[in-house]
């Protein structure tokens, strides 16, 4: 059975060949393995140059070695960096020679995460800044590549400390008073039990909103063009992307399957999915897109409803309409304003636009943000995960009800010390101040290897 204690190794650096490639070693006790491999004890914290040697004294390879010794390194363990080259055979080479040195110390190679979660367990990173590492290598914009940075520095872990410690203060009161119910003290009035309630709902607000905000630059949005042939949705998709992805044509019927580009507005990834136009059909290949671009809209965060500006609604148009899943935000779109001598404008959910010119595109960009929910506020968010989302959301509920409790007498006290509790530890699960070993697995398999 694995173990945290186990010394692990495993190559650093993406697969493939590069300039540099870097082993990583972590464990208790490096220093033999270290002296073998690297001919010398290495100066703490300090780069040096050196031949790799294998087991006849031989180089393996030349390259920069670095030691950090316990608790001053990512894992808070003892450990051994070794930058070379960054071919994979050279590197394979580097981490069997490891591990022929460190067998006798049960040596193995990480599990994907195992180097952050040693991180987490050794009190290096929360949870919430572990998961920031891997949201920072895996960001695909600028602005998810800044979030994740502030998370991984603890601005986020630091806003639902300072919330808890809060709620710890107002139960530390509560406790106290049903402990010495003798006293006779009013709590609820007293405590300003009613003000303390208020105020950690609008903090906790604040933090779901911007965790909200970066909850949707780390996920991005799907949206779904949708509408009759012909309407115009592969130009659409052309214009949003700047790009000719999608074969235009006068001939209905011509995207049989989904055309997919991404693009960015304001750091927002969106997935712009342009589909079959949706009619009746006797073509089999054209039906077969049809059911795909009804999947699709079954998945979509925010469908785009595609019409013809210039003519009238269609009985078509209104039974696709009908069929559009409610649940899905969704905007109706009125295309070729240029052919109706229309001008591009919002009037609520309907917007007018030009894909062909592209007047209105800008208004089509601001629109889809608004729908998903975006403002952009100049304040830092929190590139949080849905597990985060669904935390401060269970906690604003507990809280709430402890709001209820708090607008009746004190003969309700201790379900209203029961609901800060459970507040309490709702919050907690986003930094990891508890034991569920089931989910810091879950989390940390997510992981790429060496990280």
């Amino acid at each position: 059975m694995l173990s945290d204690h186990d010394p692990i190794v495993a190559i650093a650096t993406a697969a493939g060949r590069g300039g540099v490639g870097v082993v990583r070693v972590s464990g208790r006790q490096l220093v033999p393995l270290m002296e073998a491999l690297c001919g010398r004890t290495l100066q703490a914290r300090h780069a040096t140059y050196l031949g790799f040697r294998d087991a006849d004294g031989g180089v393996i390879d030349q390259g920069l070695a670095l030691f950090f010794p316990a608790p001053h390194s990512y894992t808070g363990e003892q450990v051994l960096e070794l930058q070379g080259h960054g071919g994979p055979v050279i590197l394979q080479m580097l981490v069997r020679r490891c591990l022929v040195l460190g067998e006798s110390m049960g040596l193995r190679l990480a599990e994907p995460g195992e180097f952050t979660r040693r991180a987490f367990l050794n009190d290096k990173l929360d949870l919430a800044q572990a998961e920031a590492v891997a949201d920072l290598i895996e960001a695909s914009t600028e602005a998810a590549a800044r979030s994740a940075v502030h998370s991984l520095s603890g601005m986020f872990s630091g806003a639902i400390r300072e919330l808890v410690d809060a709620v710890i203060s107002l139960r530390m009161l509560l406790e106290a008073t049903l402990d010495f119910p003798e006293e006779e003290i009013e709590f609820l009035q007293q405590a300003d039990a009613r003000g303390q309630i208020a105020r950690l709902l609008a903090r906790l607000d604040a933090i779901l909103d911007r965790s909200r905000q970066g909850a949707l630059l780390r996920e991005g949005l799907n949206v779904v063009l949708a509408g009759r042939p012909n309407v115009g949705k592969s130009s659409l998709l052309n214009a949003l992307a700047q790009a000719e992805v999608a074969i235009v044509t006068a001939i209905p019927g011509t995207t049989r399957d989904k055309v997919m580009a991404p693009i960015q507005i304001e750091g927002i990834r969106l997935h712009i999915i342009d589909t079959a136009g949706l009619r009746d059909t006797d073509d089999e290949v054209e039906r077969i897109g049809i059911k795909r671009t009804w999947d699709e809209i079954e998945r979509a965060d925010v469908i785009v409803n595609l019409r013809d500006a210039g003519e009238p609604a269609t009985p078509e148009d209104e039974v696709i309409a009908a069929r559009l899943p409610a649940r899905v935000p969704r905007l109706t779109v009125y295309n070729k304003i240029d052919l109706c001598a229309g001008l591009p404008r919002v009037d609520g959910q309907h917007l007018y636009l030009s894909a062909r010119s592209g007047a209105g595109i800008d208004l089509l960009r601001a629109a889809l943000l608004n729908i998903a929910g975006w403002h952009s506020s100049g304040e830092s968010v929190y590139l949080a995960r849905e597990r985060h989302l669904c935390a401060l959301a269970a906690a604003r509920g507990h809280l709430q009800q402890a709001a209820v409790f708090a607008e009746q007498d004190d003969r309700v006290l201790e379900l209203f010390a029961e609901e800060l509790r459970l507040a309490q530890e709702q919050l907690n699960t986003i930094t990891g101040r508890f034991g569920a070993d089931q989910l810091l697995g879950e989390i940390f398999s997510r992981f790429c290897i060496g990280k």
